[in-house]
Parts: C-alpha cells; sequence; structure tokens
C-alpha cells in the first residue's frame, strides 16, 4: 500500500466529490489526467491504470502526475480537516487564527474578545502550547488595547511558559522511552529498562511525581504499562492505580480536549487492576470507561471499543464466567467496524484462542490458523512479548487436539527462534516451560510422576501475583498432571495464586 491510497482509504463520499471539484478548480490547462487518475485509483482499475500511460517514454510524466496528485491530496485534507474537525482544540485554533486576522484589520474590539474566549478554552484544556501562542497575540498586541492589563498578562505567560517547559521536559522523556521500548519489544533489543527510566527522567530533570495533565499522565501510565508488559509483573506500578485515578477525580469535569486521554487512563487502570488480579476494580474502571466513550456523540467509542471488549472478556474469563467471555469476544470479532485497528484485533483473536483452549474447544485451531503473517511481521507489528505468547499458544493447542508431531515441529522453531532471546533477558522461565512440554509430548505417561508435577509446579512465583497469562500456561500442563479439565485447573490455580496460599 502507498501513500496515495493509504489517504484515499480515509476519504469518505462527499470528501472525493468535494476532492475532484477542487482539482477541476485548480486545474489550469486542459488534459491534465488528476481527475481521470484519481478515479482510477479509488476504483482499483489497474488495467486502465496501465493503459493511462501506454508507452515507456510517459514512465516520468506518470510519476509527475502521481507527486501532484499526492500533494493536491495533502492540501486538501488539510483544509478538509481544519474545516470539519470540531474538537476543542481546533475551535480554539480557529478563534486564534481569526483574531489575529482582525488585528491586522484593525478590528481590536473584537479580536481581543476572540483572544479572550479562546484563552478560556484553552485553559480548560490545560493546553499550554496554545495558551503560549494566544497570550504572545496578547502582548505582541497590547498597545492596540488600552484596556488590557499587560502586567498581568506577562505573569500568566510566564507562569504558562514554565508549565510548557515541564510539559515538553515529560513529551521527551516519554518520545525517549517510547523509542526503546519499540527497540525492546519489536526488534529483541536487550536493555536494563528499570535503570533507563530513572535514567531518562534525570537527565531531563523531570520527576514522575509532576504530572500536570491528562495527557502527561496517559504518557506515564503508558510507559508504565508497556514496562510490567515486559516485565511481567503488574504489581511494580500498581499504586500507579490509584494515584491516576485520584488525579482524575481531583480535576472534576474534564473539558472535550482531554476525554481521548481520559478514556486512554480509565483503560490503563483498569488494566493494572486485571493484571493484578483485582477483577472487581477492574470492572468499575471499565464501566467508568464505557460511560466516557459514550460523550462526544460517541467520538472515540470506535477507537476503544476492541480495547474495551478485551479487558470486559478478560475479567469474565478469569471469573468463571467463560461463556460470557467468548460471546463478546466473538461478537466484537464479527462485527464489521471500518478502520479497526489490527492490533486491537490481533490480541482479541489471541484471547480468543486462549478461552477457546482452556474450553477444549477445536475452534482454537480455526482462531490460530487465521494468523497468517509470518513470525517476524508479528515480533515488528505485536512486539516479541506478544509473538512469543502466540507461538507457545500455537503449540499448546496443537498438543491439546493431539497433532503431536505438528506441536513438536513447532516446538523445535520456537527453541531456534526465541531461545537466545530469551535467556538474554533472563525469561528462563518461559525456556523451562517449552522444555517440560517437550518432555510430555515425547513421553505423556511422565505427568504420573511427581517429580513432573514438581516442576510445573516450581514455575509459579507463589509470593507474587502471578502474570494472567502465565497462570494460564502453566494450568494448561498441570490439567494434565491432575487430570482435569484446562479451565477448572485455571480458575483453581488462579484463586491460590497470592501471597496468603501456596499453588
Amino acid at each position: 500500500m502507498n501513500a496515495i491510497e493509504d489517504i484515499i482509504k480515509l476519504m469518505d463520499y462527499e470528501d472525493k466529490k468535494l476532492f475532484i471539484s477542487y482539482l477541476d478548480k485548480n486545474n489550469k490547462r486542459k488534459g491534465t489526467k488528476n481527475i481521470q487518475y484519481f478515479k482510477l485509483l479509488e476504483t482499483d482499475d489497474i488495467n486502465s491504470l496501465k493503459k493511462l500511460y501506454k508507452s515507456k517514454d510517459s514512465r516520468d510524466a506518470y510519476h509527475a502526475l502521481r507527486k501532484r496528485l499526492y500533494d493536491s491530496l495533502v492540501n486538501f485534507m488539510a483544509n478538509r480537516t481544519f474545516e470539519t474537525t470540531t474538537g476543542e482544540a481546533h475551535e480554539t485554533l480557529r478563534l486564534l487564527v481569526v483574531s489575529r486576522f482582525f488585528l491586522e484589520h484593525q478590528l481590536t474590539k473584537t479580536a481581543f474578545k476572540c483572544l479572550e474566549k479562546a484563552e478560556n478554552k484553552a485553559m480548560a484544556m490545560e493546553n499550554f502550547s496554545l495558551m503560549n501562542e494566544i497570550y504572545h497575540t496578547q502582548v505582541q498586541y497590547a498597545h492596540l488595547n488600552p484596556a488590557a492589563k499587560l502586567d498581568g498578562i506577562l505573569v500568566k505567560f510566564k507562569d504558562n511558559r514554565r508549565k510548557l517547559q515541564l510539559e515538553e521536559q515529560l513529551n521527551m522523556g516519554y518520545a525517549l522511552l517510547r523509542r526503546e521500548l519499540d527497540e525492546i519489544q519489536h526488534k529483541g533489543k536487550i536493555i536494563d529498562l528499570t535503570a533507563l527510566v530513572a535514567q531518562t527522567m534525570k537527565s531531563l530533570g523531570v520527576s514522575i511525581k509532576e504530572i500536570l495533565t491528562f495527557k502527561s499522565l496517559y504518557q506515564i501510565l503508558f510507559i508504565a504499562n508497556e514496562y510490567a508488559t515486559i516485565q511481567n509483573n503488574f504489581t511494580l506500578i500498581a499504586p500507579f492505580a490509584q494515584k491516576s485515578y485520584a488525579f482524575i477525580s481531583s480535576r472534576g469535569q474534564q473539558a472535550d480536549g482531554q476525554l481521548y486521554y481520559h478514556i486512554y487512563i480509565l483503560y490503563f487502570i483498569a488494566n493494572i487492576y486485571l493484571r493484578n488480579h483485582n477483577f472487581d476494580e477492574s470492572r468499575h474502571y471499565l464501566t467508568l470507561m464505557g460511560e466516557q466513550m459514550q460523550k462526544q456523540d460517541r467520538r472515540y467509542y470506535n477507537r476503544f471499543a476492541l480495547r474495551h471488549v478485551l479487558l470486559v472478556g478478560l475479567n469474565a474469563n478469569f471469573t468463571g464466567n467463560a461463556a460470557t467471555a467468548i460471546a463478546v469476544t466473538e461478537k466484537a470479532l464479527a462485527a464489521p467496524a471500518p478502520h479497526r485497528n489490527s492490533v486491537d484485533v490481533n490480541d482479541l483473536q489471541l484471547c480468543l484462542a486462549m478461552m477457546y483452549t482452556q474450553q477444549s474447544d477445536k475452534k482454537a485451531l480455526k482462531v490460530m490458523n487465521s494468523f497468517n503473517h509470518t513470525d517476524s511481521w508479528y515480533e515488528k507489528r505485536m512486539g516479541m512479548v506478544w509473538a512469543i505468547r502466540k507461538a507457545l499458544l500455537a503449540i499448546i493447542i496443537l498438543a491439546e487436539f493431539e497433532y503431536t508431531e505438528l506441536a513438536l515441529s513447532q516446538l523445535k522453531s520456537f527453541k531456534k527462534r526465541y531461545k537466545k532471546y530469551l535467556l538474554e533477558v533472563k525469561e528462563n522461565r518461559v525456556m523451562q516451560y517449552a522444555l517440560l512440554v517437550e518432555k510430555y509430548l515425547l513421553n505423556t505417561d511422565i505427568i504420573k510422576t511427581p517429580g513432573f508435577k514438581a516442576e510445573v509446579l516450581g514455575l509459579l512465583k507463589p509470593d507474587e501475583k502471578e502474570d494472567l497469562f502465565v497462570l494460564g500456561f502453566t494450568a494448561w500442563l498441570l490439567s494434565k498432571t491432575n487430570q482435569k479439565p484446562v479451565y477448572h485447573t485455571t480458575l483453581e490455580l488462579l484463586h491460590y495464586n497470592s501471597p496468603s496460599h501456596s499453588a
């Protein structure tokens, strides 16, 4: 897929109709093929595209046409987005732009009223960048407005600039950590993440306690969640959940421009509680998340719908309501939805495969077969942790339904591909687990020996809230030694996985 086709996919019928009019209006000479070319791309008419420029000598002309169409699309979509977007930030920006236009034409009183309105909107959103531009304009044209209290404006300008600087420092820290997280997750880079977080924040003079806005809290929670995922230990970030909600509560009713971050924060909090086995609290925050998703005419509903379903399904599954979990997950995956995020879809599919496996339902095989990309693609797109989890689940599913030779073949490939990486990141438990699965596949009678069961139980950390997916994998193997259903063993293991119990 190239850039032009990507942009066209974002356009609806009205956009396309207006774009053709835009091209027609701007075409200064006859014979321009941009409208014809656009319509062919829109209909994906490959044969006609080949006929557009027949001779090889016309190759340069064809590429020039593509370049001009791309530039026209970008300009049109920029203007269209500015015209049609109704968010608070865009409304504030429009007020700022029109106030500057009025000031240039000496409509001073009207201009400063627009600036005042823009200031109030930006302040409610805690958009320090926009506020900086507004104060800059107020100061620049203060001489035209005798009623303006310049000293007061300068005080606000300086205070806002301090907040903006701190937000920028947090943003730089977020950018640096996101880059490193990407290297860790998608390229298998080996690094001491704990030290990196502390070093990055210290070098920028930022304290994690200095949370200014919904946006900066979102950034910090994002890093914290990714960190806990890589470490397979969400107890490390449990305190963030309570503190984060305290922050939200202290702000009262958030401005429209903060809704996106508000929903994301609630998602992170719900996930932290879920992964720490506090299912009641997780469901509570999922309810709050669902309420926020309905706001602003469900503006962000589609963006978060699959993530919301994922946590709802996992909560139901690990609290004994497998039928509900499977039903909501199946329904979400079957529902038609435009522009669905492939990451969210893959997450849901993998969890559905896990749920089917726990029920010994052969539908798990069908779901796993729907993952038709290479291991390398999933590592780059979904991350190393996810790709490893998927590979292990595929082996378990084959073993569960007695495709032993295939399971052993995939296990051999798994060790070859991931053994070195897992040892380097000190995830020895994963390799130990893979070797135990191999022992079982080579000799199923081994499950009857006390020593094998002890080895399986030895994978768990009874003094910690074990990761749900680690519990799920362990429960599958343990169910063979207990000769009990996988799902029953999963819930039993979950119940006893606490500091006051031992597995």
